[in-house]
């Protein structure tokens, strides 16, 4: 063979490789870029290092940055919330036999009350558990409180019907009573851009203030006209046998109307907890959930009595028909307060009522949502059915907490809201309103509950962007 053919041989090798060498560095280059198109925020990146990250549901697609989840937009809910509508209850599905026989959802239990932080100059409260509180220091119950008003807990024998007030039942003291609420709240204001945002923990306390003092629980004077926003959430737990047979899945919480930012004047949106709608990790959203707002107002049950629909429900029963949580619950919530009850909320819209009605129409009013409310501005009055001992869920109740502390189980999210109260199971998802220029506006709910020993206390989520976008997604599905 040839020099010339040798050469010519030896060229064409160099060529093919050449050419293997450059279809290599555009493959590599191309699956660079297909790579980092993946791991751009959004719910339904399933290959993204976010979604890998989130082992605890996979299938959820939620972020491991919370960042992210704060910059999701309607079409991410869009993607995400695939489970948000509802079977409505069937009618007349919630008879008072299953209405008395539902249990009164407990908040969620703290593992550990957070410790006080030390005095300055002495070392910081070391965590019992990694970004868990650690246990309480002893404390005792605000000076001067009273003993939680007397209600009974086992129903009397059936007497009947009326809608006076029992003796039982005494008024609030005038000074305990809650304030007024306009029967025609202003529209829903949403965060504002420049808002603050969640404070972050301090330095060496973990996001852990001193526990709230115990505030004592007042009964809501008769009739709830002024009050007709607050009511009681019923469902029904995921379950079978015997004891689903028996109606021990029937559940009971407490709710809020909401405006509707959608639909200003007309809402049909109520807000409860998380854990009173949905079991959280590897679970499902409940059934049958039903809301009836300003519960036995004429106090037609209050002593054991027994009445008909149109008196202890007298602005009628609502079915829940769509409903959406926050993906940290859905991801995470547990029996136990820990990281997923921070964002421990739900919002539920319920079907209007036969004659065409909202439920805002119908209450004559809804309360707008107060998101990153800055918490020294803050001065908290909280309502709920607490149905435990020694309540019987039959009376609205409120505490007037005044300012929130915080309490914080993952120092990376925004701490809880915490205040003293006395209410019990019964009252998760109650609503916690404060006041913004003049008017009332919803800034928590119940979650987490601790109702033995003092001080008693109770916590809610602290309602940033997350909860923002849940919100305007349920808001623009209607």
């Amino acid at each position: 063979m040839s020099s010339s053919v040798r050469s010519a041989g030896r060229s064409a090798v160099r060529a093919v490789r050449s050419a293997r060498t450059v279809r290599t560095a555009l493959g590599a280059s191309v699956l660079a870029l297909a790579l980092l198109g993946t791991s751009a925020c959004g719910p339904d990146n399933e290959g993204s290092a976010d979604a890998a990250a989130a082992a605890a549901a996979p299938n959820l697609g939620l972020p491991a940055n919370l960042d992210d989840l704060k910059k999701w937009k309607f079409e991410d809910w869009e993607k995400w919330a695939k489970d948000y509508a509802l079977p409505a209850a069937s009618k007349g599905f919630w008879t008072l036999e299953k209405l008395l026989q539902a249990k009164p959802d407990e908040p969620i239990a703290p593992p550990a009350a957070p410790a006080e932080p030390s005095q300055p100059g002495q070392p910081s409260a070391q965590p019992s558990q990694p970004g868990k509180p650690s246990a309480p220091a002893p404390a005792t119950t605000a000076p001067g409180a009273k003993p939680p008003a007397g209600q009974p807990t086992t129903p009397a024998a059936p007497k009947p019907s009326n809608t006076q007030q029992p003796a039982s039942q005494a008024p609030a003291p005038p000074e305990s009573q809650p304030p007024a609420q306009p029967t025609q709240p202003p529209a829903a204001q949403p965060s504002q851009p420049g808002q603050p945002p969640a404070q972050p923990a301090q330095p060496g306390d973990n996001g852990n203030d001193p526990l709230p003092k115990t505030v004592n629980a007042q009964p809501v004077q008769h009739p709830y006209t002024k009050f007709a926003v607050h009511g009681k959430l019923f469902a029904d737990a995921p379950g079978a046998g015997a004891g689903a047979a028996g109606g021990l899945n029937h559940n009971q919480c407490s709710a809020t109307v909401v405006a509707d930012p959608a639909h200003p004047g007309k809402s049909n949106l109520v807000w409860t907890a998380g854990h009173c709608v949905h079991q959280g990790k590897g679970g499902s959203f409940y059934s049958n959930i039903t809301f009836i707002p300003a519960f036995n107002s004429n106090a037609a049950l209050s002593g054991g009595k027994q009445a008909d629909e149109s008196q202890y429900a007298p602005y009628g029963i609502w079915p829940g028909t769509q409903a959406v949580t926050s993906p940290q619950w859905k991801a995470e919530g547990g029996k136990t307060g820990d990281a997923a009850t921070h964002y421990d909320f739900a919002i539920i819209r319920v079907k209007p009522a036969d004659n065409g009605k909202s439920l805002e129409e119908t209450v004559g009013g809804a309360l707008p949502v107060w998101f990153n409310a800055p918490r020294d501005q803050l001065s908290i009055s909280e309502f709920g059915f607490p149905a435990a001992p020694p309540y019987d869920g039959m009376e609205l109740n409120h505490c007037e907490s005044g300012k929130p502390t915080r309490l914080s189980f993952d120092p990376s999210r925004p701490p809880m809201l915490a205040i003293g109260c006395t209410m019990t199971a019964g009252s998760s998802g109650g609503g916690w309103l404060a006041v913004k220029d003049g008017k009332p506006v919803l800034v928590s709910n119940v979650s987490v509950g601790k109702h033995t020993g003092d001080p008693k206390f109770q916590a809610g989520p602290y309602l940033d962007d997350v909860a923002a976008g849940a919100y305007d997604f349920l808001s623009k599905k209607g």
